[in-house]
């Protein structure tokens, strides 16, 4: 099969434990652009902080953000926004403002969050270091409601930090139930995602797909998280990281070495040094 893009996750896929791009990451990446594949980030981070990533790879493609609900390659014009309405948005924040939690309304622009002392100090690191870029405002609050009431707001998504992983369990059971608008995804035992209706990874990388005339089968994907499953089971070639959690090892169709040991570098040197060029394979006709 000839491949023509290449969808890369950021955390724990694209970057190391240390929160840093290796030299072979970013030397793979360019390798794989000189061959005319598309190479895109597809990521539950917001715009601003993918964009950040992507200009440090010298990537200037459509990038697939906030878990699907935003793509684009600029900031004020992009090619799909969906956005949980404001008043269901409003009533999400007032339900989990029962929880001892951190709600993150997380806009393309800006982020509004309330304070809160974390004990889980594993958590707490987790937040602090979002890969948010110093031009991306983040507000802080003692009432998330009680801001959003005054101003309210309609955000691509929404981030959910929780003390306890019941917590997180019973939350997200709780929003499946009383709010259709929405899908909810739980990153990890302490992170639920909460997105507009049919927003998902693999939705926003199939939505560029046809923007850019390319085949699910023709797309690789590389991820490492729970929430990459359903991306990794649905293009052409799924590729797991070594540090993935089992479920996702066992849906890929290939597994990789961990970020810690540049995993995508070693992936594409294995796999796409045996594919020619796709101009090459155009003019000798093998595609159109």
């Amino acid at each position: 099969m000839i491949y023509r893009l290449l969808a890369l996750n950021i955390d724990g896929t694209l970057l190391q434990s240390n929160g840093k791009l290796h030299k072979s990451t970013k030397e793979a990446v360019e390798y794989v652009q000189e061959k005319g594949i598309y190479v895109t980030l597809v990521t539950s981070r917001n715009f601003s902080s993918a964009k950040k990533v992507a200009k440090a790879l010298k990537l200037d493609s459509i990038l697939v953000t906030h878990r699907g609900a935003y793509i684009s390659d600029t900031l004020n014009e992009p090619v799909l926004a969906r956005r949980i309405p404001e008043e269901i948005t409003f009533e999400i924040v007032r339900f989990l403002e029962s929880f001892q939690c951190q709600i993150r309304i997380v806009h393309e622009k800006y982020s509004l969050a309330n304070k809160l002392k974390l004990n889980n100090n594993l958590l707490a690191k987790t937040i602090v270091n979002s890969g948010d870029p110093l031009f991306y405002p983040q507000q802080f609050v003692d009432s998330v409601s009680d801001t959003i009431m005054e101003d309210p707001t309609s955000p691509p998504n929404i981030e959910v930090y929780f003390e306890e992983n019941r917590d997180a369990s019973d939350a997200r059971k709780a929003i499946v139930s009383m709010f259709s608008e929405v899908d909810v995804s739980q990153k990890d035992d302490y992170r639920l995602d909460i997105v507009p209706q049919g927003a998902s990874k693999l939705n926003g990388l199939l939505y560029l797909g046809e923007k850019l005339g390319i085949k699910r089968n023709e797309m690789v994907a590389i991820g490492d998280s729970i929430d990459d499953l359903e991306l990794i089971d649905g293009v052409g070639l799924g590729v797991a990281m070594g540090n993935s959690p089992v479920e996702l090892k066992q849906a890929a169709d290939w597994i990789t070495r961990s970020n810690n040991q540049q995993g995508v570098g070693y992936m594409v040197k294995e796999h796409f040094r045996k594919q020619q060029p796709i101009e090459f394979l155009k003019k000798m006709k093998i595609i159109k």
